[in-house]
């Protein structure tokens, strides 16, 4: 018996505190080590279940390939829930810029696998969400494990399939800048192996002091990026971006994930509001909050 036939919630973005991308392993893949954090920033999911099979699903600003992260979220959590799923009609609607960076796909995946949870009447196991992000995409592994609500923040490493979860910090206001490009993850990659090939001279701390540091006043944060210092130069408008927020009174800034949304970080609603007024006129700005 389903619960609801209609159901909806929000799909938070994040962004990456300290993001360390290791050299090319045989496998294909890197390894990362980074803090996922969850911001204010969502996009919305609608879930409808209908009379016909399959997973039909709608944007209301971009057209999405035929195969993307909530058609392989359904296929997987079919293959692992041991109930009957029903056919469902997925209506998403985008407050995350797409190519940006803040894990919009990823979060859209995790939150319709709870949706699904709830239409079904099930609740899955750790095993069995990894399952599914294992089938998705490395960031949906993050997002699988916060809280009920998409909520969280974590110490992540391997291929983003090492979540340790940790107290989130809900006290910072970020203001987030969009260039106006977008970072394609497959080309960014390619970009960080050349970058790596000629030395990565940047100066990271060590996995098991990130928490640590993240608990400190924003202004003593030695995080770092490796996308950030592969794309500056390729893409020179994410440069100019951080360079304005630097500006202000930001108390940290960076650029999250592959690109190429850039953030500043201010302790106080006030301090961000300013900044906002600073730099509105030049670039699309989102004032957020961590979650």
């Amino acid at each position: 018996m389903l619960l609801d036939s209609n159901v909806s919630a929000k799909a938070f973005g994040k962004i990456n505190l300290n993001l360390k991308v290791l050299p090319l392993k045989k496998d294909g893949f890197h390894d990362i080590e980074s803090i996922f954090q969850t911001i204010s920033l969502y996009n919305q999911v609608i879930v409808e279940v209908k009379n016909c099979a399959g997973c039909e699903v709608f944007c209301d600003t971009i057209v999405l390939p035929q195969k993307n992260t909530i058609t392989m979220a359904y296929e997987a959590f079919c293959q692992i829930a041991g109930v009957d799923v029903p056919g469902v009609k997925v209506t998403l609607i985008k407050g995350i810029p797409a190519g940006g960076g803040l894990g919009g796909g990823s979060s859209d995946a995790a939150t319709f696998i709870r949706l699904l949870q709830k239409i079904c009447r099930i609740k899955l196991s750790d095993e069995q969400l990894d399952f599914i992000a294992s089938k998705t995409g490395s960031d949906v592994f993050f997002f699988m494990h916060c809280d009920e609500e998409g909520k969280g923040a974590a110490l992540v490493s391997g291929r983003g399939d090492k979540v340790k979860k940790i107290h989130s910090r809900t006290d910072l206001y970020l203001l987030l800048i969009f260039p106006g490009v977008g970072s394609n993850t497959k080309e960014a990659y390619s970009m960080v192996d050349s970058f790596l090939a000629h030395g990565d001279k940047l100066n990271y701390p060590d996995f098991n002091e990130l928490e640590t540091i993240y608990r400190l006043p924003p202004e003593k944060w030695n995080f770092n990026n490796t996308f950030y210092f592969a794309l500056e130069d390729k893409i020179p408008e994410i440069k100019k971006a951080l360079d304005e927020l630097k500006k202000t009174d930001a108390v940290y800034t960076a650029m999250s994930g592959s690109g190429s949304t850039v953030f500043g970080v201010y302790t106080s609603l006030e301090n961000a509001k300013k900044a906002e007024q600073m730099v509105s006129n030049s670039w699309s700005v989102k004032l957020v909050q961590t979650l």
